[in-house]
């Protein structure tokens, strides 16, 4: 074969550095331009799942996952807004692979980049220009650099610089939802325990505490109603004394979280309707890019490492010429998957928010949504990937 195309990511998060990573597992030569100064994210939790993590166990941060994670098993639960128990929460995949761990955001993307050989990642790049013709794509940057390569993969999140050069603008779908979200050290709640996942589910609103940083910290997530539509923002101050009345009366165990919050931050939740397709020519999307979803599935930056693999394991097989077909089938491959999880997150943040009423069907939906979410888990994206490029080389 031919020699293997160069690759150029823009973006520097969760779903561009885990790109990076397997596509060099997968002997592609790739760099990484990020716009921020320096790689970080701020002080939030994620929830990493079995269908991401084998992947990151296949590049070999399987290790660091376990360092850096918290580990969530048995004991995991949903309850009511009073703290009675409805159901417990699968931590398993089909096969009782037992592999969630609760992430700190920084951490996760340390321990993507720490794996990077040294000159793969580029800060100070923000993307502001893309063009390309047959045989290359170029991306320009405000800073007056520009790069050539075999592929352009645009991982520059929701409001994504790259994305009209796919597809036109497309507005991004607010849900009249806001959460508050923060971190809180163990040692201020030294009685919580740190081994499960737990979330109350009341009227018009739910309350999600999973532990993050090897159990040394508690990340909370309190979703709540507003008519106000702000600004698509991880990082807005939010008032912890507003906070604590929209929980007010609530399972007590809750309010012992909230009295120790002295800082939080308050997110508008946005997603965007699924894209029709994600690749043109030499450039696609990957991760909120392309599919930016809500939360309540925990399935952000999981689908997005899905992508990542997808797509790495895809090159890995093309030569220069056969990339714009390679990239068509991928789009193919992942299109109707995320499609899924997208609207599965919409609904199951409609059932936790007991939006129908309906609190008997509500709680046997949350008993039943274990069969969803084995599933979602077992779901392996490798051997489809391996399908996928073999049929676009097929003679």
């Amino acid at each position: 074969m031919a020699s293997l195309p160069t690759v150029a990511i823009v973006g520097g998060g969760i779903g561009g550095l885990f790109a990076a990573n397997a596509l060099i597992a997968h002997g592609v030569s790739v760099s990484v331009y990020e716009q921020a100064s320096a790689l970080g994210e701020i002080g939030a939790g994620v929830y990493v799942t079995p269908n991401a993590v084998r992947h990151l166990e296949r590049v070999g941060l399987g290790p660091a996952v376990e360092s850096y994670g918290a580990r969530v098993g048995p004991g995991s639960s949903y309850y009511r807004h009073d703290g009675s128990f409805i159901a417990p929460v699968q931590v398993t995949d089909a096969d009782g692979w037992n592999a969630c761990f609760g992430m700190h955001r920084a951490d996760f993307v340390e321990l993507l980049a720490s794996k990077l050989p040294a000159g793969v990642v580029h800060t100070g790049h923000c993307a502001v220009g893309f063009e390309q013709t047959a045989d290359v794509a170029r991306v320009t940057f405000a800073n007056g650099a520009a790069v050539e390569a075999d592929v352009v993969v645009a991982c520059d999140g929701i409001r994504s610089e790259l994305r009209p050069y796919v597809f036109p603008p497309s507005k991004p779908v607010f849900h009249g939802t806001i959460s508050y979200r923060g971190l809180i050290p163990r040692e201020r709640l030294p009685d919580w325990p740190m081994d499960r996942w737990q979330m109350w589910a009341g009227p018009s609103r739910h309350f999600l505490v999973f532990p993050v940083r090897h159990a040394a910290m508690v990340n909370y997530v309190g979703f709540m109603p507003t008519d106000e539509e702000m600004k698509e923002s991880w990082s807005a101050p939010g008032d912890p004394t507003v906070l604590r009345r929209e929980f007010e009366g609530w399972d007590p165990r809750i309010d012992e979280v909230l009295k120790q919050v002295d800082q939080t931050f308050r997110w508008a939740l946005y997603d965007r309707e699924p894209l029709p397709g994600w690749s043109k020519g030499r450039l696609t999307l990957l991760g909120d890019a392309a599919h930016p979803m809500l939360p309540h599935l925990g399935q952000g930056a999981n689908q997005s490492i899905e992508d990542g693999m997808a797509l790495a394991t895809m090159l890995a097989q093309a030569d220069r010429s056969a990339v714009p077909a390679m990239l068509l089938a991928y789009e193919r491959l992942r299109r109707e998957r995320v499609a899924e999880v997208q609207l599965g997150a919409r609904k199951h943040g409609l059932r936790v928010d007991s939006a129908t009423g309906d609190l008997a069907g509500r709680d046997a939906e949350l008993a039943a949504h274990a069969d969803f979410r084995k599933a979602l888990y077992s779901y392996d994206v490798v051997p489809l990937a391996r399908a996928a490029a073999a049929q676009v080389l097929k003679p």
